[in-house]
């Protein structure tokens, strides 16, 4: 017991020095410990065997965790985000400069447009079926939009099941998705367009070669359109895009289109289009043959389709569906130097409003206007009533006149659900100069039918898989 006694006073004693020894003393580092070399991130390590206060620092270049299989460390995903160099899928990524050498958008992720971005000469920018583009509004000349100049290559080749959408940052929509929740058709103006620009033979005042694009500033040369080259645009492929809530302002009386074409040639494919709420035309065909399917527009502030510059293609199966504000379904004209051109649009449907109390036209050929227009269905459109403006198909001036009566202009197998008050379908064929047969004749090349016995038109199947089928309830 002695003993026992003692030796407590004798730790006690060392406790006693120990606690009195020099305060200045630095404090030891410790040792690495053993779990610095056990295969595992522990015991305040950063990386496995790295980091924390036991172990040397952990090599920041990439971290163990992202490639180990597991969503760890700083990662938003198994392997990705956080510290590690790849984004995880649904991840956004700003595109605030052109594109100057070849690049692919993936379906992995949702892309933002700030700014006026173009696809280069010389380089091709690929967008995988599936990609969504938010683009930011912008203001004035910098509006976001999408332009590929000339010698620049987009290869955007969508699926029904997988479309490419270009849309605005307000849209809700989300990785994965076709379609938001919160915009609808009446929301415009929130961001530019999609504009294709080419070396493809086309009619300008003047019979100047070249022409500037509208929507992009004079400035800026990259905008310039036209050439000499009718094959223009080989691997261009514009195939299963919705375009949703554009058509920013860039100055007075100068807004962008949903889809512009600028001399495009029959070397690129254009199919399966969709416009959507555009506060300009949906899509309009500045000169150029490129020839387009299965277009459909719902919704546009002014015109659905619209023909410009001695435009020499052929437009089959289309749809406009008029909107709250639209004006004319087709706004048509023709060479504007000497360099002449004729379009074909066959096997179309133009759906109006019934309610339409101005504007809101059926279709008005104007200025020069060269081409054939056939296999047409008419629906919807308003007839005559108190506060009601007829809706009408017009040549409005004697030179477009004048090219009906050469047969430079051509109508045939046109079908129209009469409006109220109308009792034959020639009542809405209107030549505002009264100097051709163009009245007379819509009694041989137009008929009255109702929607079940229409037998022209476009064929509706081919947009079932449109954002605007689903959001209208249309049963295509």
């Amino acid at each position: 017991m002695k003993k026992f006694f003692m030796s407590l006073m004798t730790v006690a004693a060392l406790t006693f020095v120990a606690c009195n020894g020099d305060d200045d003393e630095p404090t030891p580092v410790p040792e690495p410990v053993a779990t610095c070399n056990d295969g595992v991130q522990n015991q305040g390590e950063t990386g496995v065997d790295c980091g924390g206060p036991n172990c040397q620092p952990c090599d920041t270049a990439v971290a163990p965790t992202c490639t180990d299989g597991v969503q760890n460390g700083t990662e938003t995903g198994v392997d990705c985000g956080g510290s590690c160099p790849t984004l995880c899928p649904g991840s956004t990524i700003t595109v605030s400069e052109s594109i100057s050498a070849d690049t692919t958008w993936s379906a992995d992720y949702i892309y933002e447009l700030e700014g006026r971005i173009f696809v280069d000469a010389g380089a091709t920018l690929t967008i995988e079926p599936g990609v969504i583009v938010k683009a930011f509004a912008g203001t004035g000349a910098n509006a976001s939009v999408l332009v590929v100049a000339r010698g620049g290559t987009l290869v955007a080749d969508g699926t029904a099941e997988a479309p490419i959408v270009f849309t605005s940052v307000a849209d809700n929509i989300e990785f994965g998705q076709t379609a938001g929740t919160n915009l609808d058709q009446n929301q415009r103006g929130l961001w530019g367009g999609l504009i294709v620009l080419g070396n493809a033979p086309s009619s300008f005042d003047g019979d100047a070669v070249e022409a500037q694009i509208e929507g992009i500033p004079a400035s800026d040369t990259r905008g310039l359109y036209g050439g000499s080259d009718p094959a223009d645009g080989a691997g261009t492929i514009l195939n299963y895009i919705s375009i949703r809530h554009g058509g920013a302002l860039i100055g007075e009386g100068n807004e962008i289109n949903g889809l512009t074409l600028g001399g495009v040639g029959s070397g690129a494919t254009v199919s399966n289009i969709e416009v959507v709420g555009n506060v300009d035309d949906g899509i309009e065909f500045f000169g150029g043959n490129v020839d387009a399917t299965n277009l459909f527009v719902w919704a546009q502030g002014d015109d659905g389709i619209d023909i410009d510059q001695a435009y020499s293609g052929t437009i089959d199966n289309a749809i406009v569906v008029q909107g709250s504000i639209s004006d004319h379904a087709l706004e048509i004209d023709g060479p504007e130097g000497s360099l002449q051109g004729a379009f074909t649009l066959t096997n179309a449907t133009l759906i109006g409003l019934a309610d339409n109390e101005a504007d809101g036209e059926i279709a008005d050929f104007r200025d020069n206007a060269q081409g054939n227009v056939n296999n047409i269905l008419v629906t919807g459109f308003t007839g005559v009533g108190t506060d009601l403006q007829l809706s009408d198909v017009e040549l409005d001036n004697a030179g477009v006149a004048a090219n009906y009566t050469a047969g430079s202009l051509e109508f045939a197998e046109w079908q129209v659900v009469l409006p109220a008050g109308v009792t034959a379908s020639s009542e809405i064929f209107n030549d505002t100069t009264d100097g051709s047969t163009f009245e007379a004749d819509a009694t041989t090349f137009s008929s009255a039918v109702t929607a079940e016995t229409a037998t022209v038109g476009a064929d509706t199947s081919a947009f079932a898989w449109t954002y605007s089928n689903a959001k209208a309830e249309l049963g295509f």
